[in-house]
């Protein structure tokens, strides 16, 4: 009687283990294109408490030609609806992004210069 119990304990056991998988294998798209998906209303976090909350890091650049990101900052959150096109907003709650803003260009994920054209707004690769 037990043999007969042990033998249908082990045709149920594949059922309920799971094999172990492999991990998945890291693809080749690179984390620093996640800039290129930051548009809508973005709140910039200036205080160094609160750098771990924030989304990613960012260096607002003097020069365009070495931004990664051309941003338009838009006066209204309705039209911020393209890569590069920022509703900076003063409350963190409502904002769909939040970066922090640093001083030290090494220490940034990606670098932002402020353009007053909208249609100069765009990712760089």
């Amino acid at each position: 009687m037990m043999q007969i119990l042990w033998m249908g304990w082990m045709a149920l056991l594949p059922h309920f283990v799971t094999p172990a998988t492999a991990p998945a294998p890291v693809s080749g798209v690179s984390a620093a294109k996640d800039y290129c998906h930051v548009y809508g209303a973005v709140y910039l976090e200036r205080d160094p408490r609160y750098k771990n909350t924030a989304s990613a890091i960012v260096f607002l650049n003097e020069e365009e030609a070495f931004a990664n990101l051309v941003v338009y900052r838009e006066n209204n959150k309705l039209f911020a609806d393209g890569p590069g096109i920022w509703f900076i907003t003063p409350h963190k709650a409502f904002a769909n992004h939040i970066l922090y803003v640093t001083d030290q260009r090494y220490q940034a994920d990606f670098t932002v210069f402020y353009t007053d054209v909208r249609s100069s707004a765009t990712c760089r690769d």
